[in-house]
């Protein structure tokens, strides 16, 4: 079986930097880690082809540091790594990033599953696994706790918030992976090893035949169009003493601000 993965690097630090003329995130030069939930899916994907068969390959897009995530990853056990990495695909919102992801795993052929973590702690929009199944109109599965695969039939649990449910799909599919899945592998020293003298694939926008027009920020609908920081609040007043006084006195203070 063939199990892609789609990571991302994000900053390993609150220190970040806003471009002030594309008001993107900075990512050169800044400390960077994979994506915490996206090791769920690595180690899943692992796992699986341990049982299944096949192999594993880790795609992500980014400046050509996002290597650095890919390396961890073939340490961890992943077979291959494809980094996307053109100028053309600079400021791509989850939509464009999430066309730019599927042309890839196009040209790399059959993928039967596909895994992703539940979502970027650095943009917290848990929609480019989504947008990734939407591209490739194959199901997906979201906020996965558990995976088995029966032949072709994919069955998972999903996390809810008070409970789980348990869904069936055929394969192809793709899901996205929360931290109650596994308890993913630390490299080690043979893996970091090998991996090091693994080859990296690099694919430019013309590799994967992505329409310019739907890539980077030609391909974003949205823009950031202001950063800043807010303003500090001021102190609240805490009303103390007889409770009919304290909401009396809470009411003029609402009317006054026209609050009500």
């Amino acid at each position: 079986m063939n199990f892609v993965v789609c990571i991302k690097q994000v900053p390993g630090t609150t220190d970040v930097k806003i471009d002030p003329v594309t008001n993107t995130l900075m990512r050169e030069g800044v400390a960077s880690i994979i994506n915490p939930f996206d090791k769920f899916a690595i180690e899943e994907a692992i796992r699986q082809r341990d049982v299944h068969g096949g192999k594993v390959t880790v795609i992500t897009m980014g400046p050509l540091q996002a290597k650095e995530a890919l390396k961890e990853a073939l340490a961890m056990g992943a077979d291959d790594a494809v980094l996307l990495s053109d100028r053309a695909f600079a400021g791509a919102d989850t939509l464009a990033t999430s066309y730019t992801l599927a042309r890839a795993i196009r040209r790399l052929g059959k993928a039967d599953l596909i895994l992703c973590g539940k979502q970027a702690i650095d943009g917290d929009t848990a929609q480019v696994g989504a947008g990734i199944a939407q591209q490739l109109g194959i199901p997906q599965l979201t906020y996965v706790r558990k995976v088995t695969i029966e032949g072709t039939i994919l069955t998972v649990e999903r996390a809810l918030e008070d409970c789980y449910e348990v869904v069936r799909c055929r394969l192809p599919a793709l899901v996205t992976c929360v931290k109650e899945l596994n308890e993913p592998r630390l490299p080690t020293l043979r893996g970091i090893m090998l991996a090091s003298r693994k080859e990296i694939t690099v694919w430019g926008a013309q590799d994967i035949a992505a329409s310019p027009a739907r890539i980077g920020l030609n391909g974003s609908p949205t823009r950031v169009v202001k950063v800043f920081t807010p303003t500090r609040r001021r102190n609240g007043e805490v009303l103390t003493g007889d409770v009919d006084e304290a909401v009396d006195k809470l009411v003029e203070k609402l009317l006054e601000a026209r609050a009500i």
